[in-house]
């Protein structure tokens, strides 16, 4: 898969298959649209590119913060899976964000890439203030001479499936509603980093994590059951997410991993957790030994857990 940062990188193209979107998560819906954009390029001979933004438009334009699901770098390690031939990544900025639809689409993508087709999904909106959608996308179509395919949404038990819709599963806990819609655990990339050793002196020694991105989404306090990919194996555990309660009083939030049957050293290597399940709040202990008690049972719920999952 080729990746460019500039127009005059894409090599001009007129029978090129063409979608377009941030697509952070890269989620069922996601996955559609740029399923069908490679099965029709591969089936009519023809290049397939995918047109993204960085930053997030949100981060530009957005009136709060946006809390991504997908590091550029994940997003384009998951496209290259998908068979994507090339990734344009542009640039978002205010001056692009100020270009109407009808200049985006003739100097990008009729002038600047060449196109045959874009694929897009049905809710797709495009140019300043996003004004422009399918309507005006295939008026444009007419003109310069490009097809253009509309995907269907994917709607999972009565719901449609969108990343805003994620980011608030993840922002209250809720990992398993979240990897449905993913169409894969929600996962989070960290660096191991020298943490207080309270877990060692409760029988849980835990790795301290260090999210390798500050703008992606950290699901919400509570404990969860993980697994861990540690060059490249992937172990099982239990996490938590939180300020410590019972030991802490500075808010400072934690992500901290007991993960079973491991005694390697982990200091400054980078490990992925994925989000499988949601075992409970956080919670304070009034001593030491309820906390104990309480690890127990958590991971005694997680050995069942995973033991359902060997069996499958």
């Amino acid at each position: 898969m080729i990746v460019v940062r500039s127009l005059n990188a894409v090599k001009y193209d007129a029978h090129t298959l063409i979608s377009i979107g941030t697509f952070d998560g890269i989620h069922r819906g996601h996955q559609s649209i740029i399923n069908e954009l490679v099965n029709r390029s591969k089936e009519a001979g023809r290049r397939n590119v995918i047109v993204t933004f960085d930053p997030h438009p949100r981060v530009i334009v957005g009136k709060e913060p946006v809390g991504l699901l997908m590091t550029l770098e994940e997003r384009l390690e998951f496209m290259e899976k998908l068979g994507v031939n090339v990734v344009f990544i542009i640039n978002f900025n205010k001056e692009f964000a100020s270009l109407s639809a009808k200049e985006f689409i003739q100097s990008y993508i009729y002038d600047g890439i060449g196109v045959e087709e874009i694929i897009v999904g049905n809710d797709h909106m495009f140019g300043k203030d996003r004004l422009s959608g399918i309507k005006e996308l295939k008026e444009m179509s007419t003109k310069y001479g490009f097809n253009v395919i509309v995907v269907d949404p994917v709607f999972s038990h009565g719901q449609r499936i969108s990343s805003s819709k994620i980011r608030h599963m993840l922002s209250i806990g809720d990992v398993e509603n979240a990897s449905d819609f993913l169409g894969r655990p929600y996962s989070l990339e960290g660096m191991v980093v020298e943490g207080d050793k309270r877990g060692f002196s409760l029988g849980f020694p835990t790795a301290n994590i260090e999210p390798i991105s500050e703008k992606k989404i950290i699901p919400a306090h509570g404990v969860y059951f993980v697994n861990v990919t540690v060059d490249d194996k992937i172990f099982y555990g239990m996490l938590n997410v939180g300020v410590r309660p019972t030991f802490k009083s500075d808010l400072k939030r934690i992500i901290e991993v007991h993960i079973f049957d491991f005694s390697d050293m982990l200091y400054n290597k980078k490990i992925r957790i994925s989000f499988l399940h949601r075992l409970r709040n956080e919670m304070k202990f009034s001593t030491e030994n309820e906390l104990i008690n309480q690890l127990k049972k958590d991971k005694e719920n997680c050995i069942l857990l995973m033991n359902e999952i060997i069996k499958q």
